[in-house]
């Protein structure tokens, strides 16, 4: 690894919003985005999710929206956005590149052709496959920007756009490039996905007088995770260049660890979490005593929560008690494919404000969870020097981003 690599830029489409700092203060106040969805939108069975009020007209006009689904959409959104915070022109990504996480791709295109496909009269679209296809959005946002460097998109469930992040890092680091966006982005609120989760039991039980309250990671009465939608998009440079040309600088990406548990499908293992997270902190050349702050995966699952407290005592030891840790997911809900491109970008957030955000709804933490939450309202953490954001995905997979405050 030649270069350092900085994040410049962020863009969000998030169910808090997509002013920065509205979002920033919605997360510090403990203030949820998650609400409860129902018949009228089409669901036969009442969920808590972050779902996102979203415009499309400052982006696409009503003709450019033949074949684009809502998933693309909200990249390509989210990439603009972070290009305008770099304050950068779209000249600036001619020779950059594209790495995005997608889980599911345009699942509104595919449920649409689906129910055309068994409808009285079959009639199915002929763009429902360019709308559906996982790297759509990675492939719009080439498009709108001139992009002609790598445009790839990664599909590893919910650690797909936190491996996006990682792989952009590495090829800025290597000198293969020397900008790029990247992030993930997912909108699978459609009846059929929704039941589908449904009907594996692992969401939460919305809470019928605060519906806004239903994901309580880590809590006692966790009762499991809530479905979101939205973009993140950040924009990473080479740090030089970037501070050549008198950037903003949010946080340089340090680190970055993968693993895979190779033993469950779902079920997560504490030794192959302890493995990402070490290997991103040798990247780094840091110790656990030099990290300030985690955003965990924290998903408000029995087992999962439990795990990932497991994998951060064992990774950080005796210093486990100068560890901050939150999950956010408690406020945006879970974007699957684009949780880890939020997260990432919520903690370059907690170091450029050297503030970090609580984890809400946790009233009493489960006696299993032994970390130090930060629990309610965001605090002041002035000494905040670097953090990780921790994404575990369904397959086994595991991504460790680890970035410390810009000098």
């Amino acid at each position: 690894m030649s270069y350092a690599v900085a994040i410049t830029g962020i863009g969000l489409i998030s169910p808090l919003g997509q002013n920065l700092d509205e979002v920033w203060s919605a997360l510090m106040q403990g203030r949820s985005g998650l609400r409860l969805l129902g018949p009228e939108q089409g669901f036969d069975q009442p969920l808590a999710a972050g779902a996102v009020d979203f415009d499309c007209s400052p982006w696409f006009s009503k003709l450019q929206l033949s074949g684009v689904d809502r998933v693309s959409q909200f990249a390509v959104a989210a990439a603009d956005l972070a290009r305008s915070d770099a304050a950068l022109e779209p000249a600036a990504f001619a020779e950059g590149g594209v790495y995005l996480g997608c889980g599911m791709g345009g699942a509104a295109a595919l449920e649409s052709a689906y129910a055309g496909h068994f409808s009285p009269k079959p009639r199915v679209s002929p763009l429902s496959v360019v709308a559906s296809m996982a790297n759509a959005p990675a492939g719009h946002i080439a498009m709108r920007f001139g992009v002609h460097g790598p445009v790839l998109n990664y599909s590893v469930a919910c650690a797909s756009s936190a491996i996006a992040i990682g792989e952009a890092f590495r090829a800025i680091a290597r000198g293969d490039i020397d900008i790029a966006f990247a992030g993930g982005s997912e909108a699978l609120l459609v009846p059929g996905v929704v039941r589908a989760w449904q009907a594996m039991q692992t969401l939460a039980t919305p809470d019928a007088e605060q519906p806004a309250t239903s994901c309580r990671p880590f809590s006692t009465d966790r009762s499991g995770l809530a479905l979101a939608e939205g973009a993140a998009v950040l924009v990473l440079e080479r740090a030089d260049l970037a501070r050549a040309r008198g950037a903003r600088i949010y946080a340089e990406i340090a680190g970055f660890g993968m693993s895979c548990d190779a033993s469950h499908l779902t079920k997560p293992d504490a030794a192959g979490q302890v493995r990402a997270m070490r290997q991103a902190l040798r990247q780094a050349q840091m110790s656990p005593a030099d990290i300030g702050y985690c955003n965990t995966h924290g998903t408000a699952t029995k087992v999962g929560d439990v795990v990932e407290c497991e994998a951060l005592q064992q990774a950080w030891g005796e210093h486990l008690d100068r560890l901050k840790v939150s999950s956010t997911k408690s406020m945006h809900g879970h974007l699957l494919g684009g949780a880890g491109a939020l997260e990432a970008a919520i903690t370059a957030l907690a170091l450029h404000h050297q503030e970090i955000p609580p984890t809400a709804h946790c009233e009493q933490p489960d006696p299993a969870c032994t970390v130090p939450l930060v629990r309610g309202t965001g605090i002041a953490a002035p000494d905040l020097q670097a953090a990780i954001s921790n994404s575990f995905a369904f397959g086994g997979s595991n991504a460790v981003l680890l970035m410390k405050r810009a000098a």
